[in-house]
């Protein structure tokens, strides 16, 4: 590839958030038991090759082209959809299990405090990404079916705002609240 030529692009960004997206809403239904007969482990696959492998290939893409932060988020992510997939039927401790998703809370909490100068909606899929995670992870460490069910909804809700920002972005539609410009101050007169 021409070193002239970007690899990483608003359209890699939008991509990833897709991937991203799809595979916590895939992950966060199946925790949920909303769907009959649909668990967390049939989100597999999705895992892998959509949640790890091009998710992780989308972040690589997002630091050549200089977006460390998104490329950290993306490269992060892959990783931890692509460890989750691969170890889906391997056979661990609940307990193991708990921290595993305790310490990528940890990741997803550096995601939102990172991503506070990029908007709400990015804040919001990274913050509600972190409490999913925190409750999978104590649930996991109670052996609590409610925790982990309340867990599944917010990966479900964070996949939701993960897909809303990229849809958003192809469509052309509004991330941002309505209201006054930031950093304007209003003043009355007269």
């Amino acid at each position: 590839m021409d070193n002239d030529v970007s690899a990483g692009s608003t359209s890699t960004s939008t991509l990833g958030h897709l991937a991203l997206g799809l595979t916590l809403l895939a992950f966060g239904i199946g925790h949920t038991g909303v769907v009959d007969g649909v668990t967390a482990a049939d989100a597999v696959s999705l895992a892998l090759y959509v949640g790890g492998i091009a998710l992780f290939v989308a972040g690589l893409l997002e630091f050549r082209a200089g977006s460390g932060f998104t490329g950290t988020a993306f490269a992060g992510l892959g990783a931890f959809w692509f460890t989750w997939g691969s170890g889906a039927d391997a056979q661990v401790s609940s307990h193991a299990a708990g921290l595993f998703l305790l310490l990528w809370a940890l990741f997803a909490l550096s995601l939102t405090l990172g991503a506070a100068g990029g908007g709400l909606l990015a804040q919001g899929t990274y913050a509600l990404l972190f409490l999913a995670l925190l409750l999978l992870g104590v649930g996991q460490f109670a052996g609590s079916g409610s925790l982990a069910k309340a867990g599944g909804w917010l990966a479900a809700v964070s996949g939701l705002a993960a897909w809303y920002g990229a849809t958003a972005a192809l469509a052309n539609w509004p991330t941002a609240l309505p209201g006054r410009a930031a950093g304007r101050r209003v003043t009355a007169t007269g």
